[in-house]
């Protein structure tokens, strides 16, 4: 016997208060016994006529963030064992008829006869906003927190309860493609404008709105299940159609690539929904859902992209014996792009904020920097005045190192130099408690050697962050050689808090995203000195499912940088350990050209002021070959760029640097925007089948190097048959979040 997920009451008016509270959980989830209960309400709604009228809210902060994810990958699993024993169509029929349950009950919820009303407050995503979308009426909270939205494609699924069909139906078609497409989580006054809700009210009145609502005996009939509705936008098949769904269909394949078949079967669901009634739309949805479910890319997305990140987000490496950091004052000292960015997110989460620089006035620009983040969202109507002022008031800055003194942790982010740091490091430890903690923000100093300097080398922890710093949600928690595991869970802790996504590193040179994006970006680079056309190297990246191609992203990164990488390479392990083809390029570009990148507005790309970017034409001039490109191999040169990413990240497995495989995919598709629709490196290996994969990287081999030979741990995986999940995933139960 479970505890019960959903309260429910009939008071005088008939009005039944049905209060969604799961026990032993901060977050109402749609589970399958949740599920089972919900029905069993609706069944009571439609057979007791004492039952009027029905009130949704929420016993939470939240009302709901959606489905568990972990129940799809549960229908999964029902269809393998279906398939092995009663066929494909026999396991084909079984998840249709699974995964439309929701569905289902949420359409006899809204022809139940009896009007529903439902009070939201916090978050409202996915199919817990396709239960409100079932509902009649729905009020919202206008607390800041409040947010409703159907966000499935962001892990290789569609609204299949009803959403996509729903929303297809109470707005304009270009507006519900664009709703479904982008998966946004939308504010309660753009959601009153877009008529996703009905009323915004206080937090403290939404349940008495929608009860007044109820109260005022309003009709139980949805407006497309009453005679004579007509669709928003039209027919389909009118001059408004042929405008819209053509032009949907190119934007989509501009966009994925054709990568991502949860958007394409949504695109159908409202193309072929729209021409039907309302049930036989559903079904149509459903029967699309349930075939995206069993596509590997909607496996690999959910289990990366929600699954592991999930637990990794929850701390699933987080040393267990070491009770919770409170952490209430972090101090930074270099207070330039990084470090200011370093500082804005920490006092975004509540935390005090020490900006340290060598000068007052330096330290003053990265609080200048800060308010300028903070007033751009004021202006976007995503915080208020009161938040910036807040905000601020937790930075202070100084020139002493002394205002550290009752730090709980404390970041550098200064010059990559050994020296620089060292220097920082004692300063920072003659100011500091013995029992703070010291980070360092480096991208390319292994922490061990930093932690040299330290008189306290337990403390010392890398915690690397990705710029810009306010947007990037991945950070590498590198583990030196006498690192300590409170340390540890103290960089773990503050990541958490910041609300970033943690992947633990051991300390190496290029730790894990930096090994992966060096590789790619000598790819392209390779290509380029061998006569692909720029533009086709590009192109082809974004083919492959990269969301830039690897010039663009090293005009990001800096080409001086790049060259000054490959040079401190080459003087640190010989010329063996660098491309002479890349290292020439670099120096042309950089030293002939004076092309840095985007930061001097001239790189692979021009960068004109108030245009667009645009491949610079000298580019074809360096080439020594040119190659035609009608004779090039397409699917090789994506593949390239994709494997070589790949191999690197196994490298790194076998040589110890990750050892949780959910970090490699996790890490490499936050930090450096490996494929999604792959669910990270090791999952595309994996979803291959490393027999596969290993042929694959010995055919690239032979023709273009030694770059491209699998590592031992892969042709071990290879010849035995296995996978790097089958052999490393991690035991721990799959923790259950909302989706």
């Amino acid at each position: 016997m479970t505890d019960p997920s959903f309260r429910t009451e009939l008071d005088g008016d008939g009005i039944l208060s049905v209060v969604w509270d799961m026990a032993g959980r901060s977050m109402n989830v749609l589970t399958a016994e949740a599920i089972a209960e919900l029905s069993a309400v609706v069944d009571r709604v439609i057979s007791d006529d004492a039952v009027k009228a029905v009130l949704v809210s929420s016993g939470k902060k939240a009302f709901s963030g959606g489905a568990d994810l972990t129940m799809l990958e549960g229908i999964a699993r029902l269809y393998a064992r279906e398939k092995g024993q009663h066929g494909e169509a026999a396991a084909a029929k079984a998840v249709f008829e699974e995964s439309r349950q929701l569905s289902l009950l949420y359409r006899r919820i809204e022809t139940s006869g009896k009007p529903w009303a439902v009070a939201i407050n916090g978050v409202c995503l996915g199919g817990a906003f396709e239960l409100a979308l079932a509902c009649h009426y729905r009020v919202a909270s206008d607390d800041p927190s409040t947010r409703v939205g159907l966000p499935e494609v962001k892990v290789g699924l569609f609204p299949g309860a009803g959403g996509t069909t729903r929303i297809a139906r109470m707005m304009q078609p270009q507006d519900a493609l664009q709703m479904l497409m982008k998966g946004e989580q939308i504010r309660p006054d753009r959601a009153r404008a877009m008529r996703l809700v009905d009323e915004v009210a206080p937090k403290d009145e939404i349940v008495g709105r929608a009860r007044a609502w109820l109260l005022g005996a309003p009709k139980a009939v949805k407006p497309w299940d009453e005679k004579g509705f007509k669709l928003p936008g039209g027919p389909v098949w009118s001059k408004a159609g042929f405008m819209t769904f053509p032009a949907a269909n190119a934007i989509y394949r501009r966009e994925t690539q054709d990568n991502y078949p949860a958007i394409r079967a949504m695109l159908q669901a409202v193309f072929d929904g729209l021409q039907l009634p309302m049930d036989l739309a559903l079904t149509v949805e459903s029967r699309l859902f349930a075939k995206v479910l069993r596509s590997p890319e909607a496996a690999a997305m959910i289990r990366t992209l929600f699954v592991s990140m999930q637990e990794l987000n929850k701390g699933a490496r987080r040393p267990k014996s070491v009770p919770d950091t409170k952490l209430r004052k972090v101090g930074v000292v270099g207070a330039g792009f990084m470090g200011a960015g370093v500082g804005y997110v920490s006092a975004l989460a509540g935390l005090e904020v020490v900006l340290i620089d060598q000068t007052e006035e330096a330290a003053a620009k990265g609080k200048a920097f800060a308010q300028k983040l903070i007033s751009d969202q004021v202006a976007k109507g995503r915080a208020t005045g009161a938040d910036r002022d807040a905000l601020l008031g937790r930075i202070t800055t100084a020139q002493d190192y002394a205002a550290l003194a009752d730090c709980d942790l404390v970041i550098e982010a200064v010059f990559e130099d050994p020296g620089v740091k060292a220097e920082v490091i004692g300063k920072v430890e003659a100011a500091l408690r013995e029992d703070a903690i010291f980070a360092s923000n480096t991208s390319t100093l292994p922490i061990s050697g930093l932690a040299q300097a330290s008189k306290r080398p337990e403390n010392v922890v890398g915690i690397h962050f990705f710029s810009p710093v306010e947007k990037m949600m991945l950070v590498e928690v590198i583990v030196g050689k006498q690192t300590g595991d409170r340390a540890l869970a103290t960089a773990l802790d503050y990541v958490r808090a910041i609300k970033k996504t943690p992947i633990v590193v051991k300390d190496s040179r290029g730790f894990f995203a930096n090994r992966c994006v060096i590789a790619y970006m000598l790819e392209g680079h390779l290509m380029l000195t061998e006569g692909v056309p720029p533009a086709m190297i590009e192109n082809l990246a974004r083919q492959a499912g990269m969301p830039v191609g690897p010039l663009s992203l090293n005009d990001e990164v800096a080409l001086d940088l790049g060259l000054k990488i490959v040079r401190a390479t080459e003087a640190q392990l010989g010329p063996q350990a660098v491309n002479a083809a890349q290292k020439a390029l670099l120096e042309t570009l950089v030293e002939k050209e004076g092309r840095l990148g985007r930061k001097n507005r001239k790189g692979f790309y021009d960068y004109p002021e108030g245009g667009k970017k645009r491949l610079w034409p000298g580019l074809v001039e360096l080439q020594q070959t040119r190659l035609d490109p009608d004779t090039l191999e397409v699917a090789e040169l994506r593949n390239r760029l994709l494997v070589t990413q790949a191999l690197e990240a196994a490298r790194t497995v076998e040589e110890g640097v990750i050892t949780d495989v959910r970090e490699a995919d996790v890490g490499a598709i936050l930090g450096f925007g490996f494929a999604p629709f792959t669910g990270g490196p090791l999952s595309w290996i994996d979803g291959m089948g490393t027999a596969r994969f290993v042929e694959l990287a010995r055919s690239l081999e032979a023709r273009h190097g030694a770059r491209f030979r699998p590592n031992a741990l892969l042709v071990e995986l290879a010849e035995q048959g296995e996978t790097f999940y089958g052999r490393f995933a991690r035991t721990e139960e799959h923790a259950v979040a909302a989706a």
